[in-house]
C-alpha cells in the first residue's frame, strides 16, 4: 500500500515552511471531522451524503500524494451514488492510513 507524504505540499509551497504548516494544520483539523461525518452518513445509509463526504476527503487523499488511493476514492464515491458500498473496506483502510500518518506529524 502506498504511504502518505508531503511532496505535493512541498511543491506548492516553494519552500515556505509557514505555508506548509498552515496546509498541514488545515488538513489535520478538517480530516477527522469529515471522516466522522462520512461514517455517520454511511451508518444511516445516507449514500448521497456519504458520497459528498468521500468527495471532500478525496482531495486530502490527493494532497497527501496517494494517487492510487485517490482513484479508489473516486470509484467508491461513484459506487455510493449508485447505493453500492463496494470498495468500502479499501476506502476505510485509506482513512486509517491517513489518520495514523497525521497523528505522527
Amino acid at each position: 500500500m502506498e504511504e502518505p507524504n508531503l511532496s505535493y505540499i512541498h511543491s506548492m509551497s516553494g519552500g515556505d515552511k509557514a505555508f506548509e504548516q498552515k496546509l498541514i494544520d488545515i488538513i489535520k483539523g478538517e480530516f477527522p471531522e469529515e471522516k466522522v461525518e462520512y461514517y455517520n452518513n454511511l451508518k444511516l445509509n445516507n449514500y448521497k451524503l456519504a458520497a459528498d463526504n468521500v468527495h471532500k476527503l478525496k482531495h486530502k487523499i490527493s494532497i497527501l500524494g496517494l494517487e492510487k488511493s485517490y482513484d479508489t476514492a473516486v470509484a467508491f464515491e461513484n459506487n455510493l451514488l449508485e447505493e453500492s458500498t463496494e470498495l468500502q473496506d479499501e476506502f476505510e483502510s485509506i482513512l486509517k492510513t491517513i489518520t495514523n500518518y497525521l497523528q505522527q506529524l
